[in-house]
């Protein structure tokens, strides 16, 4: 992995990575080639394992990570809301013993007021916070390739800048905090359609006798195309359904706008039928399975 040399003048920085899963993996690891001193923490060891022998340094909770990164920036990238939660605000929590001015980011995908809560809470302690939540995938985390949105102050956002442009390259500042979310929020509603739009079409076809692979490839480049059409209905023509994305988290995500909207008093039909029907795979036993694993609910609803 090569990281531009622009990104010297970090080396030494600290920062620290809660979460080690697909994303922050390779967060942690993309931080420590650019000359970072990383501390990492995630709920199982063994995920730390390897990041340990390349050098950077495993804090046994958030809290200890929090008082060994000093001032610099702490990364939370965990599975959902509740996870978020207690990182910050839990038993060992970064808030027991954060320090002024530290920069936290949560990267994953967290509702819009929580968000929000949490801000003032990181904020009463003297430190910063900007919501910062990513689209592309693992192999975006690996390659340094992200869509990053991110909500907060703009000053926040600037200072920031050295650390996103490792670990993406479309960045944006959305808006105050919660922004970046709510741009979340939008990206899963369209994923989670159109996933299911993929799948329908590609079942018809199928039905309707014609090769969906040769009806995927007449698609691209005219206006069915997009990023789903090419990687997900890929997928679902390989049958390739081990997990890059689980069906369980885009469904957490629906319900989340779902959440929103309706704090909103908005009455999205499109989305509360995604609702209804990510939830139908859920309940078949199929939420381990890759979000293109969906085709196989519409394939079984007759």
């Amino acid at each position: 992995m090569v990281v531009s040399s622009e990104f010297s003048s970090l080396s030494g920085l600290k920062v620290g990575v809660v979460g080690l899963g697909k994303m922050g993996w390779h967060f942690a690891k993309r931080l420590h080639t650019a000359g970072m001193e990383v501390f990492i923490h995630s709920r199982t060891r063994d995920k730390a394992s390897e990041l340990e022998a390349q050098g950077l340094i495993y804090c046994q909770t958030p809290a200890e990570l929090a008082q060994k990164v000093d001032s610099g920036f702490i990364i939370i990238c965990v599975t959902d809301t509740f996870a978020v939660e207690q990182v910050i605000c839990g038993e060992h929590g970064l808030l027991s013993a954060i320090h002024p001015d530290t920069f936290v980011i949560d990267m994953g995908t967290t509702q819009v007021m929580n968000t929000r809560d949490l801000a003032g809470k990181i904020q009463e302690a003297g430190a910063k916070y900007l919501d910062a939540p990513v689209s592309g995938g693992a192999i975006g985390a690996e390659q340094g390739t992200l869509s990053i949105m991110i909500g907060g102050a703009e000053d926040d956002f600037h200072r920031s800048m050295p650390l996103f442009n490792i670990l993406g390259e479309n960045i944006n500042h959305v808006g105050p905090l919660g922004a970046g979310q709510i741009a979340k929020t939008a990206n899963q509603m369209i994923v989670g359609m159109t996933i299911d739009a993929v799948a329908e079409a590609l079942t018809l076809a199928s039905r309707a006798g014609a090769d969906p692979a040769k009806v995927r490839n007449a698609l691209l480049g005219g206006f069915a195309d997009s990023r789903i059409l090419q990687l997900h209905g890929q997928r679902m023509i390989e049958r390739s359904f081990e997990p890059g994305a689980r069906a369980t988290v885009q469904l957490k995500d629906v319900k989340q706008a779902v959440e929103l909207a309706e704090h909103h008093d908005l009455h999205l039909t499109g989305l509360e039928t995604a609702l209804t029907l990510w939830q139908a795979m859920i309940d078949k036993g199929l939420g381990n399975l890759d979000q293109a694993g969906f085709i196989r609910t519409v394939e079984k609803s007759d």
